[in-house]
């Protein structure tokens, strides 16, 4: 009996440790991609710098021999371009911004409306590896949940604000879905295997910064609201 005992606390060990390499594997292939998708958007941003004499001496051109249509043509072509490499939106704090602006692109480019509404203290005492997998990993899955839409009903819709002490979060996507029902306490993820440690990992950062967390699923439509105290 003793032995059966030592057996199943020695596989329970196992099975928590699988988990947190699992989990740990997960985290840092999130993490990976999150900066790769800002290291793209600051190359682009340099580029751009780079060709700015040349913009310049190509409008002073323009305006030299009263081409005012060629002129107008490339100030548009030059106001779409910055369009996709721009920091658009301001939160006041840095490692906000640089999440949300790429997540922003990524979603734009699968034609996915997106309106973001947000005010965050310059200084949290949130970790920003911990703010970069929270937010990151929101956004995956409310692009992930457009996907299954038509173009024309693909909507993610985010609002950040800091409640006196604690900094609020609330994203809501459209979804194929309808309204989702949970299993154990907790939305199961359609997006394959793996995927599940994304909503742990959330949850994980949530209770260590003793938060609070809320999912709501209603027909076409789901809702997370995260509150973390500063």
């Amino acid at each position: 009996m003793i032995f059966q005992t030592k057996k199943v606390k020695v596989k329970g060990i196992f099975i928590e440790k699988l988990i947190d390499r699992r989990i740990a594997a997960y985290q840092s292939e999130l993490l990976a991609t999150h900066y790769a998708e800002v290291e793209n958007m600051y190359r682009k941003m340099r580029g751009w710098r780079h060709d700015y004499r040349n913009h310049i001496q190509v409008l002073k051109s323009y305006a030299d021999m009263g081409a005012l249509d060629e002129l107008r043509r490339y100030l548009d072509e030059l106001g779409n371009d910055l369009d996709t490499v721009d920091l658009a939106l301001k939160t006041g704090n840095k490692m906000t911004d640089v999440i949300l602006n790429s997540k922003i692109s990524l979603a734009k480019s699968k034609e996915i409306a997106v309106t973001v509404d947000a005010h965050v203290a310059v200084a949290l005492t949130t970790a920003e590896i911990d703010l970069c997998i929270i937010i990151g990993n929101l956004f995956d899955n409310a692009i992930e949940a457009n996907m299954a839409l038509p173009k024309e009903e693909r909507m993610i819709r985010v609002y950040m604000d800091m409640k006196n002490t604690q900094l609020y979060m609330s994203f809501t996507n459209r979804t194929a879905a309808k309204k989702q029902h949970k299993v154990n306490g907790r939305f199961l993820t359609s997006k394959g295997t793996g995927h599940g440690y994304g909503l742990v990992r959330i949850d994980t950062i949530v209770e260590r910064y003793q938060g609070y967390i809320s999912r709501n699923s209603e027909d076409g439509a789901f809702t997370t609201e995260i509150l973390l105290p500063q």
